[in-house]
């Protein structure tokens, strides 16, 4: 009783808000997998608004074993990831969302779509707009610049990790801008019957 999982913003999810999310899921997907239309509408986002892309690279991050699917195991990891993880795990987790093909490496249009995803979000938002200064080729060149230290237009896992903990303007960046439990909450916040 009173157990909770702290969010780097100091908000909270405590064990019966996870009791809940497991009634949803069971009640949401009776087969036990969730599928990315079922994820989109557990998390109330629409399918085709700013946040759709986001929640399939999310989607394809959080599943695993690479079957299309989450299954409850699959959903509780991610939400301990989302919840609990340090800065390293996170920037992991944000690695598999960038690299939407799965190869190992980022490249420039996997980069730029996941930043064209992240400014449709904002400008949807109540986010402040000075935060998109730069377009998204902009964003797409000064991240490749800062963070592909070998310099063939792909950055690996470790150099995503390095160049994110080197510029705290690359960290803002490749975190997402938002991260995954903000993302999740918000989600919740906005999701009736939680």
């Amino acid at each position: 009783m009173g157990q909770t999982l702290q969010t780097e913003h100091s908000e909270q999810i405590d064990i019966k808000a996870l009791q809940d999310m497991y009634r949803k899921f069971v009640m949401e997907c009776p087969s036990g997998l969730l599928f990315l239309h079922e994820f989109k509408r557990f998390f109330g986002v629409d399918p085709t608004g700013e946040a759709s892309d986001y929640a399939e690279n999310m989607f394809r991050a959080f599943d695993k074993n690479g079957d299309n699917t989450i299954d409850f195991l699959e959903f509780v990891a991610a939400l301990n990831l989302v919840f609990r993880g340090d800065l390293e795990h996170k920037l992991r987790w944000s690695f598999k969302v960038y690299d939407k093909d799965g190869n190992g490496f980022v490249d420039r249009d996997e980069l730029r779509a996941i930043i064209d995803s992240i400014y449709r979000i904002k400008k949807g938002s109540r986010t402040d707009s000075s935060s998109c200064q730069l377009s998204v080729d902009e964003a797409v060149d000064r991240l490749l610049q800062a963070v592909d230290s070998d310099g063939d237009g792909h950055i690996n896992m470790e150099e995503f990790i390095r160049g994110a903990q080197q510029d705290p303007w690359v960290l803002n960046m490749l975190k997402l801008d938002m991260n995954p439990a903000g993302w999740v909450m918000e989600q919740r916040r906005r999701s009736a019957h939680f």
